[in-house]
């Protein structure tokens, strides 16, 4: 047989040169066989015969579909290490730790934790301290469960960040063939659950401002006016300031409100500790079926999740937001100090009287100084409605509605009807149900139990689902499991409980209301046609 016929043979499958006269061909294959051996499903494309064929990977479990198994612990994996999202991130003003800390600080702080005296009203002060510290070590535990799927995500992506719906996406992506179908639909659902979130604690801050400014106005200046009244008279400011459509000109005053609220809440210290708490009276455990109520407060005022990515992404040094004392943790820690004492302290002081928040219990009808702090409280806090409106709006808009309106000619007008519809949206719903306590409850248990909980277990499931062993596998699911039946209860009976709750105090009239018209209008009318 002539040695050419051997040659084209060998060429045929990649083991020598097709023809002698090309050079490049002949180069390349002299650098393969003096160099060392490497597996040719890894070579550049630039290299030519096409007969390459990529070597079949045996060590893929039969029943896993899709990808290779591997254990993300081993360091010898340059296809998965040699990315690295921290250094490929382009920040134009990155934020110090310091700074980072004290954004979490502030993003945690508003709101829910001047309802933690109420919500140890439902616990009880010794249930109430155990609790909040476990409620908050879960809350950061999946906190770090959902940050470092997203890291993973995002060196298998090659991309320097993921936002919360696009590491869940991505997630499902790679988890079980029945996750991989519902991967499509999975960014839908957190924006659903993070646009009722939002839109939620907007209602809680116009009840919020609106209680503080009726309880100011009739206690101390003996205003005759009602609480839908004065929502009615904050309701034009609250569209002006969600009518500005970029961050930056509310950022001077989110300064200001950052300020006050501080201030505030030195003076809400100075009366809870004006006279000394006592235990007298007050109840170690609350009652089993307010504990729900209990638990969703507590949600709603710690969790943050809809903040943790994007400030971590804004970061200079990342890498210190998840280390074993880094921002997270050491925030989180002052966090949980700061949310037993005021819950503890203004149980204490104030006892099953606590309001939905502390500052409705402050002496307002004889000293100014209260009035003072509930005045710049609500201030503070109707400023934090356009920023937290604008979660909301950024959702709708350029999510879904503006997205179809890109060639429209009336693109801004549509625009500010979605903002105005989604002030009118939390307006309604505010003057609907007017009670503090039972809307913090309410969307704590609805959307943090899903959103802080069993979103980020579910998330690293699917993360490594096909990247650890059958029996690292079998640990992760049980743990998860558990955290996600954790999650979903509390959602569910968080959820019955405070709408049960809201039907009782708000319901009850107004059915007996209309059952009195009802009567009424028959009794009327069987006179009228009776001789």
């Amino acid at each position: 047989m002539p040695k050419n016929i051997l040659a084209e043979m060998g060429s045929q499958v990649g083991l020598t040169p097709r023809n002698a006269q090309n050079k490049k061909e002949a180069v390349e294959w002299n650098r393969r066989q003096s160099g060392p051996m490497i597996n040719p499903s890894f070579e550049p494309d630039d290299f030519l015969p096409q007969s390459l064929s990529p070597v079949k990977d045996e060590k893929k479990s039969p029943g896993d579909k899709g990808i290779f198994l591997v254990n993300l612990r081993e360091k010898n994996m340059p296809e998965i290490e040699e990315y690295e999202p921290y250094d490929n991130r382009v920040v134009d003003h990155p934020t110090t730790n310091l700074e980072t800390f004290l954004h979490l600080l502030k993003g945690s702080l508003g709101t829910g934790i001047l309802a933690m005296p109420r919500a140890f009203v439902n616990a009880g002060y010794i249930v109430g301290s155990i609790g909040t510290v476990i409620i908050g070590i879960l809350c950061t535990y999946c906190i770090h469960m959902l940050l470092d799927s997203c890291f993973v995500l995002c060196k298998r992506r090659r991309v320097p960040s993921l936002t919360y719906t696009a590491a869940a996406e991505a997630a499902l992506s790679e988890g079980p063939d029945w996750c991989k179908a519902c991967a499509p639909y999975a960014a839908h659902i957190v924006n659903v659950f993070l646009l009722i979130y939002q839109i939620g604690t907007c209602c809680v801050y116009v009840v919020f401002v609106s209680e503080n400014m009726h309880s100011v106005l009739t206690k101390y200046f003996g205003v005759e006016i009602t609480e839908f009244q004065v929502m009615l008279c904050i309701l034009l400011p609250l569209l002006l300031i969600n009518y500005v459509r970029d961050l930056k000109y509310l950022a001077p005053f989110s300064a200001v409100a950052n300020v006050v609220t501080i201030v505030s809440f030195g003076m809400i210290l100075y009366y809870l500790f004006r006279e000394a708490p006592t235990l007298e009276g007050k109840s170690p455990a609350g009652e089993l079926a307010n504990f729900p109520l209990f638990f969703g407060t507590v949600l709603f005022a710690l969790e943050a999740i809809g903040v943790i990515l994007p400030l971590e992404n804004e970061m200079k040094t990342p890498r210190d937001f998840v280390s074993k004392f880094g921002v997270l943790n050491c925030s989180m820690v002052s966090i949980i100090i700061m949310y037993v004492g005021m819950g503890l302290f203004g149980y204490l002081q104030y006892g099953n009287d606590a309001e939905g928040s502390i500052t409705l219990n402050l002496p307002s009808h004889t000293e100014i100084l209260a009035n003072v702090v509930q005045c710049l409280l609500a201030f503070a806090i109707f400023i934090t409605h356009g920023l937290a409106c604008y979660v909301a709006i950024d959702i709708m808009w350029n999510d879904y509605i503006g997205a179809r309106l890109l060639n429209s000619k009336h693109r801004m007008l549509w625009e500010y009807l979605i903002r105005t519809l989604i002030v009118f949206l939390t307006f309604g719903v505010a003057a609907a149900v007017p009670a503090l306590e039972l809307f913090i409850s309410l969307f704590g248990a609805l959307c943090l139990s899903a959103l802080g909980l069993a979103f980020p277990a579910f998330i690293q499931s699917c993360t490594y689902w096909y990247y650890v062993s059958r029996s690292e596998r079998i640990r992760m699911i049980i743990k998860n499991a558990i955290v996600v039946v954790f999650g979903v209860l509390g959602l569910v009976v968080g959820t019955w409980t405070s709408l049960d709750r809201i039907i009782a105090k708000f319901g009850a009239p107004v059915v007996e209301h209309g059952i009195h018209n009802i009567a009424s209008n028959v009794t009327a009318h069987l006179n009228e046609t009776m001789p």
